[in-house]
């Protein structure tokens, strides 16, 4: 009895390898699933930079703004991407099963990408000040760039936050494989919206 018990463990676990392979895990799959997002993700990335020719007011009022641009899109996009990840791997070890405030998976996820977000755009203000000053240029000063980073990332994190999570879990339900998906959707999205937020807390930062 214990052989053929095994023997039926072994048979399931194959039926369920082969069906993930053929169904998530193939070239195909992939190809088909990632290939619109990613076409998706180079109009994005031109979006972003008609927001930053938008801004050219902003970079002239602002020294040094131009210095933290590309940090701030990396750090935007590089722990968006990576909470889409998670949530992706989450959602596949049936740890989150939908958008629930009440689920510590899914409130962990998000708040530890929003400090991380706060404290490296802290340092990321404080580093393109002096950057800027090393290259040889006026910078507007350590605060308000800190400032305007500090401002963008949260903001932004936070829109991208429930953007990810509500991503990984209705391309799951539709049945998408999240890491195909996800990851260049919230990049692109990242930047659009980071781009936006930068652009918005500059402003800000000028009134006052």
């Amino acid at each position: 009895m214990p052989s053929e018990s095994h023997r039926d463990e072994d048979l399931f676990e194959s039926q369920y390898i082969e069906k993930y392979l053929s169904e998530y895990a193939s070239v195909s799959s992939i190809v088909r699933e990632a290939l619109p997002f990613e076409l998706i993700a180079t109009v994005g990335g031109v979006a972003a930079g008609i927001i930053l020719s938008g801004m050219t007011d902003e970079l002239g009022i602002i020294p040094g703004l131009l210095v933290i641009y590309p940090g701030v899109l990396g750090l935007r996009g590089n722990i968006s991407s990576t909470l889409g990840s998670r949530l992706g791997s989450a959602i596949h070890l049936g740890l989150i099963t939908d958008l629930d405030r009440h689920n510590p998976e899914l409130m962990n996820n998000i708040s530890g990408s929003l400090i991380l977000s706060v404290i490296t755009a802290f340092i990321l203000g404080i580093l393109g000040h002096y950057v800027t000053l090393a290259l040889g240029f006026e910078s507007a000063g350590v605060f308000k760039l800190t400032l305007i980073c500090v401002i963008s990332a949260f903001t932004s994190g936070v829109i991208l936050s429930f953007v990810a999570a509500l991503l990984a879990v209705g391309m799951f339900r539709f049945g998408f494989d999240p890491d195909n998906v996800v990851t260049p959707s919230i990049a692109t999205i990242g930047d659009i919206v980071s781009m936006l937020m930068l652009f918005l807390s500059a402003k800000l930062v000028v009134m006052f």
